[in-house]
């Protein structure tokens, strides 16, 4: 099911039927009147609908039929259309930051996933230059099925959330260093080449993409464990 016929947007309204993630509307490379094209298509189709990379002045561009009533978070550049399910109780997804300049990137993951209904907690400036700070939420940290570390620098956090437990680990490299830090690129090879084996690595400042991940692993364990339940009985927990 797409969108009615445009010259410039279809928007695919059966996405989550398919795949379980709704089609975000990817706005930094839109101009206001092709945003406000999707968002029509997104709630005639949908009723809901999520934006992504959606500048302060984008926003204050779009008509006041959709300006009065989305929800803009202008630190990830996010925006949502229409009514948002509850998170359910459990928490199971962590997003971890090395440093504060790590956060807009660490927003948008944990908006694509509230979006979508998914628990998050944020552990914010949890860099290996203080140690102490990520250890301070280590029972957390193992607790937690999937966890999404975003860092930039030398990108060390990978590797040393990596080591300490056993749920998945989404590296998210972040352009937020400098020098020969700068634009993430020595973050994406150190997650590339890290130690710790099993890290799953996506772009530089991809959070709606680590997002989206953690969707389909935890939608995945859901399936697996109830697979069990109904072929041979209690099972353990993912």
């Amino acid at each position: 099911m797409v969108g009615r016929d445009s010259p410039e947007v279809r928007f695919d309204g059966s996405r989550e039927n398919r795949i379980g993630l709704v089609e975000a509307i990817l706005a930094d490379v839109k101009s206001p009147r092709q945003i406000s094209e999707a968002l029509e298509q997104a709630e005639q189709l949908t009723g809901r609908a999520l934006v992504t990379r959606m500048s302060r002045e984008q926003f204050g561009a779009l008509s006041a039929k959709y300006r009065d009533r989305i929800d803009y978070d202008p630190i990830s550049r996010t925006g949502f259309l229409g009514v948002v399910p509850d998170p359910l109780a459990e928490l199971r997804v962590a997003i971890l930051t090395g440093g504060t300049g790590d956060v807009p990137v660490a927003r948008e993951a944990t908006r694509t996933l509230t979006f979508h209904g998914v628990g998050t907690i944020e552990l914010n400036d949890v860099g290996v230059a203080g140690l102490w700070r990520l250890m301070e939420h280590r029972a957390t940290i193992e607790h937690m099925s999937v966890l999404i570390v975003c860092a930039g620098m030398e990108g060390a956090l990978f590797s040393v959330v990596g080591g300490l437990t056993s749920g998945v680990v989404l590296a998210v490299p972040v352009s937020s260093g400098y020098g020969v830090a700068s634009g993430g690129r020595v973050a994406l090879n150190s997650a590339l080449a890290s130690c710790a084996p099993g890290i799953v690595v996506v772009n530089i400042d991809n959070g709606y993409g680590a997002a989206c991940a953690a969707i389909r692993i935890l939608a995945a364990c859901d399936g697996l464990v109830t697979a069990r339940s109904v072929t041979s009985g209690p099972q353990l927990t993912l």
